[in-house]
């Protein structure tokens, strides 16, 4: 009987260690706003999401055609996911201030946390290039085989497949086709890019009126103003040190800050 019981014990006690500690998934941030229908995938799962659902990682934000989400991540950062969007966040670390996401389809606007942490990073990727940001406000799309970033405020480090670099400010914009092993190339955000990309992501404030988003430091231009104004010349200044406004790198190069 004692043999039985020692035997019991060891069978029983890990199992019940694992049922009252299981192997939770690690959370990212939750929706806060949604416009209807917005899905999230996790594993088999699909999840029709609402406002304070939460996201984890390894999940799939979905967006249906006129849907949109807004994700709060952890540590500060905003996601604005437009219409028939798919978004991977792939790991958001808050402490470690590492966040990587995937852009299968569709566009997002990141507004990104400073980082801070030596290690800390915050990429989105596409099949094209990958865009890694030290704390900035920006644009990502993929369709038909082309990743477009516009940059509103701070600056973005563009790589394509290849590890080829550039490093795109604010009120700039670059495109990275598929495949493409050339060097990016860097262009003034026209106003009817601007506009377009914040009204691909934006979302209805409270009151109905659109919110208003942020070009660059002490600038804010709201879609109502941004619909009456023909012909905006938008005077970039940035003094971020002595970072360069293009480089390129060997294959490979990591997306973080001061790297490349």
């Amino acid at each position: 009987m004692a043999l039985a019981c020692v035997l019991a014990c060891s069978v029983v006690i890990p199992f019940d260690l694992l049922a009252q500690n299981p192997s939770a998934p690690e959370r990212a941030g939750e929706i806060s706003r949604i416009i209807p229908a917005v899905n999230i995938a996790r594993g088999a799962k699909s999840i029709t999401a609402s406002a304070k659902t939460i996201v984890d990682w390894l999940d799939f934000v979905n967006t249906k055609p006129s849907a949109r989400a807004r994700v709060s991540l952890d540590d500060g950062s905003v996601l604005n996911i437009g219409s028939d969007s798919s978004v991977h966040i792939v790991k958001h670390d808050a402490g470690a201030q590492q966040t990587d996401l995937e852009v299968s389809l569709g566009k997002v606007r990141s507004q990104a946390q400073k980082i801070t942490q030596p290690n800390g990073k915050f990429e989105v990727h596409t099949p094209a290039g990958v865009a890694g940001v030290v704390g900035t406000d920006f644009y990502t799309a993929y369709e038909n085989n082309v990743m477009t970033v516009i940059v509103f405020e701070g600056f973005v480090r563009v790589c394509n497949l290849a590890g080829v670099c550039v490093v795109v400010k604010a009120g700039q914009m670059t495109t990275v086709r598929n495949g493409d092993s050339s060097s990016p190339e860097i262009a003034q955000a026209s106003l009817a890019a601007l506009t377009d990309a914040i009204a691909a992501t934006a979302l209805e404030g409270p009151s109905g009126t659109a919110q208003a988003h942020h070009i660059s430091k002490g600038t804010a231009i709201t879609l109502s103003l941004i619909a009456v104004v023909t012909a905006v010349v938008i005077p970039v200044v940035v003094t971020r040190g002595s970072t360069p406004s293009k480089t390129t790198t060997a294959p490979g190069c990591p997306i973080a800050a001061n790297a490349c």
